[in-house]
């Protein structure tokens, strides 16, 4: 089996799926993401898997990209004899992964499949749309991303619900409490009196007027506001002349994955335009004011998070969230994740053997792990 990815999210989340199929899969990494900070510490975290490639594909502009990136999966997977080719999510790699599998006649099954914000300005909407079409499993991690491909005329056949592997990467990534609290010490935070925030969407921070209104909010919050500063982040600050508004906040580097999750796990509130940290606090139970135009996650809106655009309003929910720190937290204790019980990664083996018997070139995994 071929793990077609290029980002760290993908790698994380594809990281339970290396752990369960152990050697019988490999991963063709594109490169889409080549900042060391990014990828780096991932890189050296990762289960150990069957074959590791990578394609150092790196291009100005996403056509570009995606043109290099097809050329590069497709002469990759000539060197695999009868895969089945796994994408993850929504990226450009993902695509990329896609149309070579196509092109190659390769079977195809698009993990997290079915999501949708119905917002055609976003590029990652056209590409999980795409993916969605062109896939011989579509493994939806909610009912709604269920119903989502329904609609739009995908076979019931193609489509099975899973749950989210980002269940179990959490799981498996979250340190134990007591090593939540030493990185908490070292950092001069104390246990729900600080708001841990997030941003490197382009339609955040490639525009300075838009990434100057949510630093300035960020800075007027009531509590300190860690902000581990994404590359992409980083350069917009500079290009900006922005400097001066992260004078308030707790500037990070970015953080490896567990170190990430210790943050989150211990934190009053999330504030994120990220995709990924709306699926992992529902499974910390914390909740999450995210700062977007519209979200192809609505699962937990309303629930364990708010959508709201750029500007004053992020404090208004802020401090709604903040007015009771230790009730929210025991209310959303208590409230199930709509990304599934941490058994995806077998779900979806389990309906990749049912669609593609071994005479498709598939071979399950000799010793499965019990658990998901």
């Amino acid at each position: 089996m071929v793990l077609v990815c290029g980002t760290r999210p993908e790698l994380i989340k594809l990281s339970p799926l290396t752990r369960y199929l152990g050697d019988d899969c490999a991963i063709v990494y594109t490169g889409q993401h080549y900042d060391d900070s990014l990828y780096g510490r991932i890189r050296a975290d990762l289960p150990s898997c069957g074959r590791f490639r990578e394609l150092g594909v790196t291009a100005d502009g996403r056509g570009a990209q995606l043109g290099k990136a097809i050329g590069a999966v497709d002469e990759a997977l000539a060197d695999f004899s009868s895969p089945v080719v796994l994408v993850q999510g929504d990226t450009t790699s993902a695509l990329a992964g896609a149309l070579a599998a196509n092109a190659r006649e390769i079977p195809l099954v698009h993990i997290e499949a079915g999501l949708r914000s119905h917002d055609r300005a976003m590029p990652e909407e056209h590409n999980r749309v795409l993916i969605d079409h062109l896939a011989d499993l579509c493994c939806a991690p909610t009912r709604l991303n269920h119903r989502n491909l329904l609609a739009e005329n995908v076979s019931p056949s193609r489509i099975t619900v899973t749950g989210n592997t980002v269940v179990e990467a959490l799981s498996a990534g979250l340190p134990p409490a007591t090593a939540r609290a030493e990185l908490l010490n070292a950092r001069g935070l104390r246990r729900d009196e600080y708001v841990l925030a997030t941003f490197h969407r382009p339609e955040n921070v490639d525009d300075p007027d838009r990434l100057a209104e949510i630093l300035r909010e960020l800075g007027r919050l009531p509590l300190p506001v860690v902000l581990p500063l994404h590359p992409r982040t980083s350069r917009s600050v500079q290009r900006f002349g922005l400097s001066r508004l992260l004078i308030p906040l707790l500037v990070l580097e970015p953080q490896a994955y567990p170190s990430f999750l210790a943050l989150a796990a211990e934190s009053a509130l999330l504030i994120s335009d990220s995709g990924g940290i709306q699926e992992e606090a529902s499974v910390l139970k914390r909740p999450v004011v995210v700062v977007r135009r519209s979200t192809e996650r609505p699962e937990i809106s309303g629930v364990f998070g708010t959508l709201v655009p750029p500007g004053p309003r992020i404090g208004t929910e802020t401090d709604r969230w903040l007015d009771d720190v230790a009730g929210h937290r025991e209310r959303l204790r208590s409230l199930p994740s709509p990304y599934g019980d941490g058994s995806a990664s077998r779900r979806i083996v389990e309906a990749i053997e049912a669609m593609f018997p071994a005479e498709r070139g598939f071979t399950a995994p000799a010793h499965r792990p019990s658990g998901g």
